[in-house]
């Protein structure tokens, strides 16, 4: 589907399911997943809800995407994984979500290791090196 076929309509749908992983807004987010939106939806920058929600610091839509499918490996166009976003923002609740869920700590530029190390987060660090 090319650009010219999006409507407005179906453009105005997708900004609010992105804004529910902004916002945290697991339930209803959990349901259009559920009604078969994909888990894996990505934006024009290539940040997938699990990116947007894990960097807005909502651990419980980060979880209740992944166990949906959402692969929370998947990086943006920038090549920044979930993890290291989660990191960067300092979200503790989100790393172990995350970690928990199947991502991987070296995956993405700066990995989420490099984050932890460049902004000296030893705990977080402790957790991504178990």
């Amino acid at each position: 589907m090319s650009d010219e076929e999006f409507t407005p309509e179906m453009l105005a749908f997708w900004a609010k399911v992105f804004e529910f992983a902004r916002e945290g807004r697991t339930a209803e987010l959990a349901a259009y997943v559920d009604r078969g939106i994909s888990a894996n939806l990505t934006n024009d920058s290539g940040d997938s809800l699990v990116m947007l929600a894990a960097y807005h610091g909502h651990a419980e839509t980060v979880a209740a995407l992944i166990e949906r499918g959402a692969d929370p490996n998947r990086e943006n166009d920038r090549g920044q994984s979930p993890l290291a976003g989660a990191v960067f923002k300092n979200e503790p609740d989100v790393v172990r979500a995350l970690l928990d869920g199947g991502a991987d700590p070296r995956a993405g530029q700066p990995s989420a290791i490099d984050t932890a190390k460049m902004f000296g987060n030893t705990a977080l660090l402790g957790l991504l090196e178990r």
